[in-house]
This record gives structure tokens, C-alpha cells and sequence, in this order.
């Protein structure tokens, strides 16, 4: 039976800078079998609280230097506020092979992909997340895409509704906007109401393990700037992450940047084009150089190129940097955000081709099936990783309870 050694209180008294008796043992061994996820990440920084070399690399460890003890609620912050950037397993002189098989990244990421589950709302639902993949995302959109392909030709004039409609370009012929409206309007409320509702959860139970300060303005500017440029994912070097091997690289930041930017500037221009119809009442579709046509190209362009960035960055990491049960849902998400964006960049471009209404089915297609899976699928870590570093740069700025470490 493979063995991992626990240091619990022999790393207490190291961290606290008590002696340890020589004649005491140094460990006790424990079965793998027999350790949660939580308790593993609990086992594995106990071992990190004693020896302090990766404390430059995120906010992990400097927030781990703050506590003696592991937890749940400190687990699961500790755990959400991990940018799974893989830095601190190749520097790590306890990584497996090492008996002690310290594997921060792998044991962090399992943790998280937990959170996600336990903290969903309706909680019944938190068990989606083990089956939203990569195969699951992609059937959804193939279904979603035939259910209105269908509608077309039921209600137009047979399978001729589907090429060389005369449409004029408006696919508000197809799909009056009001249906549209009333299609992706819930839908939209239930997502927001219960990823609010999800980290709400989390956030009532990290808080009193993080000081239990509410944020204040020098902490939210700080959490937003570290979002906002993907600050931990530098490695803590400015070089970048850990993907194949022990390189650096900056390309996961990279492609990063460009998902979260495009994803936001296409989510901006279909609010402004919503401002557009209700405000100043005109309609859709929009041509260049309107501000929802530019800003939904570039966002569009911008989306394809981080995901498929993204994709291949994924499929070659090495496995020892993640939960390997997690991969379906991370392909999948990705796989959907591509499709949302590279349909409608073809939509835009065939808007005056026959395929027009084709394009339109599989666009709409990919975003319902987007928008139905992104309370339970890989869009969650952003929200609660967000809400991890609101908390640690609100508790950083308060008195270290144990006098030891810096922040």
C-alpha cells in the first residue's frame, strides 16, 4: 500500500518556532485511502508551513503562513485563491517521488473542482459539474442547434427555409426579437441568481476564517487590479506558469487575457445593442462601424483565439498540474465559448449568403447551450476565485494572528 507521512504536529511546532523533541517521532504514517481532499490539502500544507520556500510565488503561501491549523473553510479559500499556475510543484524538494508526495497544484485543483459542486445552488444541481464535458457540451449544442433548425422549417416553407430565405439579412424574419428575448432572458437572471446564490455560500463561510473584516476600498481596487491583469499567473516570477514541464511560460496568461477580454467585449456589445433598441429604438442587425460591430468582432476574434489557445495549452499540461477528472468539463467549457464565437463571426460574415439561416440555428445553438451550463460548469472558478481574492486582500491588511511571516 503506497504511503504519505504527515507532519501535523511536528509541523505546528516548526511553523510556531517551538523545538521538537529528537526522541519524539518525526511522523506518523498515514493510508492515501483514507484522506479527503480537504484533509490532503491540510496534510500537504502543514509540510509547506514548515519549510516556506514557495512564499514568493502567489498569494497562497502568504496567506498560509496566517494559520497553524487547516480547516474546511480555510481549505476551500486557500483552495479558490490557488491560480493552479504549477510553480510551486517543480520547486517543491518534497514533490513526489519524495515519500512525503506533496503536490500542491493537484491536491488544490481537487479541492476546488468540490467547492464548485457543494456550493452550487440549487444544491441538488451541484452534481452537473462531475458530468458537464467536453462530449455532454457538444451533444448539447448539436441538440439545441436540430430543435431550431426544426422550428425554421416547420413554421417557414419546409427545408427552403433553411437556404437562400429571403431573408434580407435580418434574422429577426427567422426569430422576432421579442421571442428572443423571452428564450435568453431567464435563462440569463437564472445564471446570475445562482452563481450569486453559490458564492454567497462561500463567501459566509471563508469570511470568518479570513479575518471576518469586511472589504474595504484599498482591498476591492487591489482584488480587481489582481483579477483584472491575472496577477498569479506570473508564477511569481514574471516569467509565467509551469504547462508541459518545468518551463515558464507566459502563453496560459496570454490566452487568458484574451478569453476574459473577448468574452467581456462581446457580452458589451450585446448590451449596448440592447441599449441601442430599447433606448434609442434601432434595431438590429448593426454594420461597421457601429460600436456593437466593432466591439463584437474584436471580442469575437479575440474569444477564438484565446480558446483555441487555451485548447492546446490544456491538452498538452502535464498531468501532475491538475485533477485529471476536471479536463472533460475545462474542454468542454472552452470547446462552447469557441463555438459561441466563431459562429457568430460566420454569422456576420454570411449574413447576406444563403446560409444565413444555418448559421443562425448554430449560433443560437451555442449560446443556449453557453448559457445552460455556465452555472455548473468551469465558468464558476472565475467567480470564486474572485471572491477568494476580495477576502485575501482584505485580510492581508489585518494584524497577523500568529506574528509570523509577511504578507
Amino acid at each position: 500500500m503506497q504511503t504519505l507521512y504527515s507532519l501535523t504536529e511536528d509541523a505546528k511546532a516548526l511553523a510556531s518556532g517551538q523545538p521538537v523533541a529528537a526522541s519524539k517521532p518525526v511522523h506518523k504514517v498515514i493510508p492515501i485511502q483514507t484522506l479527503t481532499p480537504e484533509a490532503e490539502v491540510a496534510r500537504a500544507l502543514q509540510i509547506c508551513n514548515a519549510c516556506r520556500y514557495c512564499e514568493g510565488f502567489c498569494a497562497v503561501f502568504p496567506a498560509m503562513t496566517r494559520r497553524l491549523e487547516f480547516a474546511a473553510a480555510d481549505v476551500h479559500y486557500l483552495a479558490n485563491l490557488c491560480h493552479n499556475c504549477g510553480a510551486c510543484l517543480h520547486a517543491c524538494q518534497y514533490a513526489p517521488p519524495h515519500e512525503f508526495a506533496v503536490n500542491i497544484p493537484k491536491a488544490m485543483a481537487e479541492v476546488r473542482g468540490k467547492t464548485y459542486a457543494d456550493y452550487a445552488w440549487p444544491p441538488a444541481l451541484g452534481s452537473l459539474y462531475r458530468r458537464n464535458g467536453l462530449t455532454l457540451s457538444l451533444a448539447l449544442v448539436a441538440a439545441l442547434t436540430l430543435f431550431l433548425v426544426l422550428a425554421v422549417v416547420l413554421q417557414g416553407n419546409g427545408l427552403g427555409a433553411l437556404w437562400g430565405a429571403e431573408l434580407g439579412g435580418d434574422f429577426y424574419r427567422l426569430f422576432p426579437h421579442n421571442l428572443l428575448v423571452g428564450m435568453f432572458a431567464p435563462v440569463f437572471l437564472f445564471v446570475v441568481f445562482a452563481l450569486f446564490m453559490g458564492v454567497r455560500r462561500f463567501w459566509r463561510e471563508v469570511k470568518p476564517a479570513t479575518s471576518g473584516a469586511d472589504v474595504n476600498r484599498p482591498a476591492a481596487a487591489e482584488a480587481a487590479s489582481d483579477v483584472l491583469r491575472l496577477k498569479y499567473l506570473d508564477g511569481g516570477h514574471g516569467s509565467g506558469c509551469s504547462n508541459d514541464d518545468d518551463a515558464y511560460t507566459l502563453q496560459r496568461r496570454r490566452c487568458h487575457h484574451l478569453t476574459f477580454y473577448g468574452f467581456m467585449l462581446c457580452f458589451a456589445a450585446t448590451s449596448l445593442a440592447t441599449v441601442y433598441h430599447y433606448v434609442f429604438g434601432w434595431a438590429a442587425p448593426y454594420d461597421l462601424p457601429s460600436l456593437p460591430k466593432v466591439l463584437g468582432a474584436i471580442g469575437g476574434v479575440s474569444l477564438m483565439l484565446g480558446t483555441a489557445g487555451l485548447w492546446r495549452l490544456n491538452r498538452r499540461r502535464h498531468p501532475e498540474h491538475g485533477d485529471l477528472q476536471q479536463k472533460p468539463m475545462d474542454l468542454g467549457f472552452i470547446a462552447l465559448l469557441f463555438l459561441v464565437s466563431a459562429s457568430g463571426l460566420a454569422l456576420w460574415l454570411g449574413r447576406g449568403t444563403p446560409a444565413l439561416a444555418l448559421l443562425l440555428c448554430l449560433h443560437l445553438g451555442a449560446v443556449m447551450a453557453l448559457f445552460a451550463t455556465l452555472p455548473y460548469g468551469k465558468f464558476a472558478h472565475g467567480v470564486f476565485r474572485t471572491a477568494a481574492l476580495l477576502r485575501h486582500n482584505t485580510e492581508k491588511r489585518q494584524p497577523n494572528p500568529i506574528g509570523l511571516g509577511a504578507d
